[in-house]
């Protein structure tokens, strides 16, 4: 079993600057290198404070230069939102700057919030279009020249400058749900990552099968890698209401990311307010003793167990998601808490 850590910069309101965010990222994913996790994945976002990422490429450009081990992860670049030439150009830099430790996630895009300013309102949910296009013609362009007449883009012979070191390509991942997305990702070679959110181990089960059937479709193709994404808050057991703290987190987190899912209100300076609590009322999953069961928070000797079930599944990497609207302090004690005592047990 790898570890990751899936971190962006999260603002809340105005008390903490974007140059302190930008030094606690750098800091966690020091801790996580440290740790001996073998990536820092970072999203795209774009005009929300709760997910500060334009951009994932000069942020782990910047980590390159800090890092000797750790693997620099686009998790992930939305498809519609880019250029091919522009993906594998950027890509390819990253993994010069890195000597070899680029890796890509590319994703439909999810936010209408974010299609209605970054591409003319398309609807979100047409954006699989652009993901299906856009995996072949990077690898293509990271080979050598290539000319595309496609349905989205359609440009002459052109080539990516500079190429990637990594070879034949560096990873490709697809962040995957549906058993389409599942079996597109797996026939063309392309990791998969999947993410439970707020559904408990149950979810992971059901993904992993959609994984293993897409295998099942395509017994010519060498097996990918499957990495779970899952909210990871770790407290000591001298903590016994510890995982309400972790847990009003994380529904704090889910409850922002319904308001901007939602795409009902006007953000503010890049702020919207949680949707309140009792628009839940009928919504079992944000009970915070439901989340203490589908979240990864816990104990260590709780949590390692529930890594176990998913590394005897057959997934190959287990990502400490740890946007989670807590303190960095608290952020930095839980990642603590993982690496010295879930960690080890894997080793």
């Amino acid at each position: 079993m790898k570890f990751s850590l899936f971190v962006h910069m999260e603002r809340w309101d105005e008390s903490v600057s974007h140059r302190q965010l930008f030094e606690d990222l750098t800091e966690l994913t020091l801790m996580a290198e440290a740790g001996g996790f073998s990536t820092v994945w970072i999203g795209e976002h774009h005009a929300m404070e709760y997910t500060i990422s334009p951009s994932p490429m000069p942020l782990l450009a910047y980590l390159a230069a800090k890092t000797t081990t750790i693997h620099l992860g686009a998790g992930t670049i939305i498809a519609p939102f880019w250029h091919p030439l522009r993906v594998a150009g950027e890509c390819a830099l990253l993994d010069v700057i890195s000597n070899g430790r680029m890796e890509v996630g590319l994703a439909r895009g999810a936010y209408q919030v974010e299609f209605d300013r970054m591409a003319g309102g398309m609807p979100a949910s047409s954006g699989g279009q652009a993901l299906r296009e856009m995996i072949p013609v990077v690898r293509a362009l990271w080979q050598g020249d290539y000319a595309h007449d496609g349905d989205i883009w359609k440009f002459p012979t052109s080539t990516s400058v500079p190429k990637p070191i990594q070879k034949p390509n560096p990873p490709m991942w697809i962040a995957a749900r549906d058993p389409d997305s599942h079996n597109f990702a797996v026939a063309n070679g392309c990791n998969v990552m999947v993410t439970p959110l707020m559904k408990g181990d149950e979810e992971v089960l059901d993904l992993k099968n959609k994984f293993q059937t897409a295998l099942d479709n395509n017994p010519d193709v060498p097996r990918p890698q499957l990495m779970v994404l899952r909210h990871t808050h770790v407290h000591t057991a001298d903590e016994p209401d510890g995982w309400k703290v972790g847990a009003k987190a994380i529904s704090r987190f889910y409850r922002t990311f319904d308001a901007w899912f939602g795409n009902k209100q006007t953000p503010v300076n890049g702020f919207l307010a949680p949707s309140p609590e009792e628009k839940f009322a009928g919504r079992p999953e944000f009970e915070l003793e439901s989340l203490h069961k589908t979240a990864m928070i816990g104990t260590p000797e709780e949590i390692i167990p529930r890594i176990k079930y998913y590394q005897e599944l057959g997934v190959d990497e287990f990502s400490f998601w740890c946007d989670n609207s807590l303190p960095h302090e608290e952020k930095k004690k839980s990642l603590e808490l993982f690496i010295k005592h879930v960690v080890p047990a894997f080793r």
